[in-house]
């Protein structure tokens, strides 16, 4: 008898930017240099209190488990950071902690979606959106974020959007893959719409605190029927700790802690004493990181733009430069493996952020300015014989 694969497993797309990660290793154990522009994993290391807060935890015998919606002494420190940074009261009570944000994703739409439930996505987004929604039952529904709007959804275009079935819009701002950040007033139209409809705010803030023009805003600002995702990865270069949280609303919180229960158990206990560290003692070395990812973009979106590159709007948070490279080749797939078998460049392709992004590559900017340099130069050479 052939073996099944589930229908579910089936259906969920590749994460094409890591079969390129993947061929990028490969072609470094080889003895290729490739300048790695493809995958946002900060090239800092942990700070080192952080680090030592973790070694302390261990050595002091905290290796079990931990309630499933984590720490106390985490959740209120998260509950402490939204009100001295946004000045928004969030009960730590409505706060489970997940071993990143990508669990918490799973607990979100797990305790949200019925199966044919609808959740408005924008086009182009992170490729997990869709994939997760989907393997839950629900329905991932596409609304178009143009270059030219500056990657935002048309709130008339959301509303029109809404069925019946809809439960949820989702939004990532600062956002993976343009680097843009949502206006506040983007902010409270989308709220306003999911108020009188009756509808969530499903809100992906993993990139606050890297946003080198303004302040950043939380959804909860606008409106308490909103789930936000958060953690530590990005912005404490904390990617393989894997340590992230879900803030709910408060019915459902005991359904996430639930499927918690079940499918993880609990976040690991030292990272998240080392969590704890980060909130409160990390922040000089957030502002030292964040200030040399602002410089890496200095160079950067210039440096792309000056290769043909359309980078029609800045983007200003983040570590991520979403270019138009349909100047060079309109399948953003193939153009991508090109750039990394010619030119020993890796980037992400376009596509895989969802039919809008078809034509663009993803550059992040998460190593040296030295290496970005070389990338940047690698790039036009290639582009003097092959454009």
């Amino acid at each position: 008898m052939p073996d099944h694969v589930s229908a579910r497993a089936s259906a969920v797309r590749p994460f094409v930017v890591m079969d390129v990660v993947a061929r990028a290793k490969e072609l470094e154990s080889g003895g290729r240099d490739i300048v790695r522009m493809d995958v946002g994993d900060p090239d800092f290391a942990t700070p080192d209190v952080i680090t030592r807060a973790a070694e302390a935890a261990m050595e002091g015998g905290d290796t079990g488990y931990t309630q499933s919606q984590g720490l106390p002494d985490l959740r209120d420190a998260v509950s402490a950071r939204f009100s001295s940074k946004y000045g928004v009261s969030v009960d730590a009570r409505d706060i489970v902690v997940t071993q990143g944000t990508s669990p918490a994703m799973l607990l979100l739409f797990g305790s949200l979606l019925d199966p044919g439930d609808e959740v408005i996505i924008a086009d182009p987004c992170y490729p997990a959106y869709p994939n997760y929604i989907a393997f839950l039952g629900g329905v991932p529904v596409r609304v178009p974020a143009r270059s030219s709007d500056g990657f935002r959804m048309r709130i008339d275009e959301v509303e029109a959007a809404i069925t019946p079935r809809t439960r949820c819009i989702m939004i990532n701002s600062p956002c993976n893959p343009t680097g843009t950040v949502l206006p506040p007033e983007d902010l409270r139209a989308l709220a306003d719409v999911a108020e009188r409809h009756g509808l969530y705010i499903a809100s992906d803030e993993i990139y606050h605190g890297l946003d080198f023009t303004g302040t950043d805003h939380t959804i909860l600002e606008y409106t308490d029927r909103a789930f936000v995702l958060n953690g530590f990865s990005k912005l404490y270069s904390m990617t393989g700790w894997r340590l992230g949280y879900l803030v709910a609303p408060r019915a459902f919180v005991r359904p996430a802690e639930v499927i918690q229960q079940n499918f993880f158990l609990c976040a690991n206990h030292f990272v998240q004493v080392a969590g704890v560290t980060a909130l409160l003692k990390a922040g000089p070395d957030v502002e030292r990181m964040r200030a040399e990812y602002d410089q890496r973009r200095q160079f950067l979106v210039p440096a792309l733009r000056g290769l043909g590159l359309g980078i029609e709007v800045e983007p200003t948070a983040a570590f991520y430069a979403f270019a138009d490279a349909r100047s060079w080749g309109s399948d953003s797939l193939a153009l991508t493996y090109r750039l990394l078998e010619e030119a020993g460049v890796a980037a992400a392709p376009g596509i895989d952020f969802g039919p809008g992004g078809e034509g663009f590559l993803r550059f992040t900017y998460a190593s040296s300015v030295d290496r970005l340099r070389e990338g940047v130069e690698r790039l036009r050479e290639w582009a003097r014989t092959n454009v």
